[in-house]
């Protein structure tokens, strides 16, 4: 008797949109958490190669926070291109800037595989506002409580 694993084609995929609210959330958590419900991970049938996760759309960006002191100790650093052109600013820098959205961005990309057509496409199906209104009204999403579970130690921008 021979045994196979099923696997998931693309055309058989089912997407929902899901609704995470960052109010208070911790950017690390909630981070593998949309890494998670992108990759489809968390579906029984979850197949490697195939793009079979959610579209996650998260609202009040903005208002993620960190732990410790990662708000003035964590670093991103960027380069121009040119001689010398390496810049950074730090977490809280970025969260009071014109684009905070970007915080919660670079976390969920980096915890996504690295130099993949397959996660770049899935990194597209993450829509990020810092308002809690959003868009996506007809796509009828779901919306997920994001609890904390560990909400001491918590630093706010």
């Amino acid at each position: 008797m021979m045994k196979t694993t099923a696997s998931l084609k693309p055309a058989d995929v089912t997407k929902k949109w899901i609704v995470i609210d960052a109010e208070n959330a911790v950017v690390g958590r909630l981070a593998s958490f949309i890494a998670m419900r992108l990759r489809g991970k968390h579906r029984p049938d979850y197949t490697p190669h195939v793009d079979c996760g959610d579209y996650v759309v998260v609202i009040n960006a903005h208002k993620v926070k960190f732990t410790g002191k990662k708000l003035t100790d964590k670093i991103y650093y960027r380069h121009t291109g040119h001689p010398g052109g390496i810049k950074q600013r730090s977490a809280g820098q970025v969260l009071d800037g014109k684009f905070p959205e970007r915080v919660l961005e670079k976390a969920v990309e980096r915890m996504l595989p690295k130099e993949s057509p397959l996660a770049r496409a899935q990194l597209t199906h993450l829509r990020l506002y810092n308002s809690p209104e959003h868009p996506h009204e007809a796509q009828a999403p779901e919306t997920i409580a994001f609890k904390e579970m560990n909400a001491k130690n918590v630093r706010s921008a």
